[in-house]
């Protein structure tokens, strides 16, 4: 391939790989949330996962796929059909329908391919979702999860925050930094959790939603806590069975996918096994902080 612009990435301590054909149209541009997260080259042994940005690459012939569903995100639809040879191939369209990006990866979930379509901003969306997707599916192999959370970290662990859009996450998260003492701002929509010889750790990635904060960070996870509204701040500890739920709730996962949720349910196991699992039920003040620190935190 002529006129490829090659960029490696360190993700969660995994990397990644991309190969921009045409570069005087898809390039870094289009993802600069990625700037803190790239690294020198690395052999192909390490690499978690390789993806190719060609607006050449054309969709499978119908006979050779199976639609396998078309789902809402909230911020468009993503139709998937299953490729014969045991890859996939997903098409996310914006809000007005419009396609965005079309993406195939190969059975083994390492190698994918992808072609944008539209102007800057569908552009930029349908890259940043191709290589969210991709990425957690490439990484679920590997006791890697994204979880859609705010991430606080205080002395050295790191505590997510979960729950739907619009439920108080990032208020909790704003709460600490502002009357808590030794917090910092990890991500605010998708950390990234990775069990590491045993042991749960949570990252900060490229993607943060609304709230600009791309951070190549890394924490002991201390603890998951779920936020519900309420007209008083209490905390409720989960058993593990209400733990699991909680947590794969709020996983990124394709529950088609046989061998992907299983690895997903494998690792938010694990997590369960090692790590406090909580809801907190609050209003959206400092005593909620407090209260939520002196439940969770882990003690020095």
């Amino acid at each position: 391939m002529n006129n490829v612009e090659t960029r490696y990435f360190c993700i969660a301590e995994h990397y990644l790989r991309i190969n921009f054909a045409d570069p005087e149209v898809n390039n870094m541009k289009l993802i600069p949330s990625f700037f803190p997260f790239m690294c020198d080259p690395v052999p192909e042994d390490d690499l978690v996962l390789s993806v190719t940005v060609d607006d050449s690459l054309k969709p499978i012939k119908k006979e050779d796929r199976e639609r396998l569903r078309v789902f809402e995100t909230g911020n468009g639809a993503v139709v998937v059909d299953l490729i014969k040879d045991g890859g996939q191939q997903f098409i996310f369209k914006d809000l007005q329908g419009n396609e965005c990006s079309m993406f195939q990866i190969n059975k083994d979930n390492n190698e994918a391919k992808c072609a944008l379509a539209g102007k800057h901003d569908r552009r930029v969306f349908g890259l940043q979702n191709t290589l969210m997707l991709s990425f957690a599916m490439a990484t679920s192999l590997r006791q890697t999860i994204f979880i859609h959370a705010s991430l606080i970290r205080q002395n050295g662990y790191g505590y997510a925050f979960h729950a739907p859009s619009g439920t108080g996450k990032s208020t909790q998260v704003s709460m600490w930094m502002r009357f808590l003492p030794g917090c910092d701002l990890m991500n605010d929509d998708n950390p990234i959790i990775r069990i590491i010889d045993g042991v749960p750790y949570i990252f900060g990635s490229p993607w943060s939603g609304k709230t600009p904060c791309y951070r190549q960070t890394k924490a002991r996870l201390g603890a998951m806590t779920r936020i519900d509204q309420d007209d008083h701040n209490w905390v409720e500890t989960l058993n593990p069975i209400e733990g699991f739920t909680s947590i794969v709730a709020s996983a990124t996962t394709l529950r088609w996918d046989v061998n992907i949720f299983r690895n997903v349910c494998d690792t938010v196991t694990k997590i369960v096994e090692t790590t406090g699992s909580y809801i907190l039920h609050c209003l959206p003040n400092r005593e909620a902080a407090e209260v939520c620190n002196a439940a969770i935190a882990v003690k020095p």
